[in-house]
């Protein structure tokens, strides 16, 4: 769900930085640290290597020990329709070659994230809805929009993709899970309550807590480090005109996500918070090692609603600071557990096409 801004940005983005060296070492398939893929002003960046090469590539998380790495993709290279997830090692690479796929390859698939074991990963997926890939409307009434599929549930697969239980079977959009650093617990986002908010739930699916409530979308959320916060971006509409249009998109399926800021609240949904007040789109937001700041991704800066970027600012809404320097699209980051890398999406290096790709970079403080 969180990936269809990246697919507005190939919609009106016409080119961006290129750098046309090889990053893949021909005799050892191994990929190189190439520096010429940061920006001068990335001082966070101590060096950066480009992991996917082609299509679209987002959402990618490390497994708890950080040796392995769950992302969706849409690559047509890779025999998918849409959004469907692959599993690589973190030093790997893929561009020549496809990884494997770890969702059934029907419907349309969004937010993996790593089970504590290693072996496991959750996932949402709309395959019971149906085998083929549903419409992915952007647009109505000249305004951009994502779909809300009611047909997603969230499932458990192994590391082969085979299914081994289904944790949501409620009316309506469950998706973007993710589970905190601590093992115990999913945060996820739900249409159960006819408002889409969110819940928490033990890692079988038991206990399902629903953890906001105020009107509007809340989605993209994650754990602290120790797993005592949630971070997580919405849209909550305010004026009268503001609200009647979120339900009648709602009502639709339908969410405008152009104007979000983040908040911040206790894995319990106490001491709720609002982080930013940007303006434009503030989401994709990930706790930074110390669990005191949050990378995220904006366009506040943009008067064309692009560049997306990465900033930092502290948990008490202080210290804003701009960490990437892109001409069009950064976003989903994504620390390593170890706290020393940071997996993203970009179209850096994409020879002026529509390209998202996988980063990894050596991050420094």
């Amino acid at each position: 769900m969180r990936t269809y801004f990246y697919i507005f940005i190939l919609l009106i983005t016409v080119s961006c930085k290129t750098d046309n060296s090889k990053t893949a070492d021909a005799n050892s398939g191994a990929t190189k640290w190439v520096d010429s893929l940061i920006y001068p002003e990335e001082k966070h960046f101590k060096s950066i290597k480009q992991i996917t090469f082609g299509g679209d590539n987002a959402e990618a998380y490390w497994s708890f020990d950080d040796k392995q790495i769950v992302f969706q993709s849409n690559n047509t290279g890779w025999n998918v329709s849409c959004d469907q997830m692959f599993l690589m090692q973190a030093d790997d690479v893929f561009e020549d070659h496809m990884p494997p796929m770890v969702s059934t390859g029907k419907g349309r698939t969004t937010c993996a994230y790593f089970l504590p074991d290693n072996e496991h990963i959750i996932y949402a997926s709309t395959h019971l809805g149906g085998d083929e890939c549903p419409e992915t409307p952007l647009r109505k009434n000249g305004k951009y929009i994502w779909p809300i599929y009611d047909t997603y549930d969230i499932f458990v697969a192994d590391l082969q993709g085979n299914i081994t239980a289904q944790l949501t079977n409620e009316e309506g959009y469950d998706a973007e899970p993710t589970v905190s650093p601590k093992g115990d617990k999913i945060v996820f986002t739900s249409t159960r309550n006819g408002d889409i908010d969110l819940y928490t739930m033990n890692l079988d699916g038991s206990d399902v807590k629903q953890i906001t409530f105020e009107l509007g979308y809340d989605g993209g959320a994650f754990f602290s480090p120790d797993g005592t916060k949630i971070i997580f971006r919405s849209s909550r509409p305010k004026t009268e005109e503001e609200i009647k249009e979120y339900k009648e998109l709602l009502a639709e399926g339908l969410v405008q996500p152009t104007e979000m800021e983040l908040y911040i609240c206790n894995a319990d949904g106490s001491d709720l918070r609002q982080l930013t007040n940007l303006g434009n789109a503030n989401w994709s937001p990930f706790f930074h090692p110390s669990g005191e700041k949050i990378l995220f991704s904006s366009n506040f800066e943009s008067e064309r609603g692009f560049p997306f970027n990465l900033y930092l600012i502290d948990i008490d809404g202080k210290n804003l600071e701009r960490v990437t320097h892109s001409e069009t699209f950064d976003a989903f980051p994504v620390f390593s557990n170890d706290g020393k890398k940071l997996i993203f999406s970009s179209n850096r290096n994409n020879g002026g096409g529509h390209d998202t790709n996988l980063f990894i970079a050596e991050w420094q403080d």
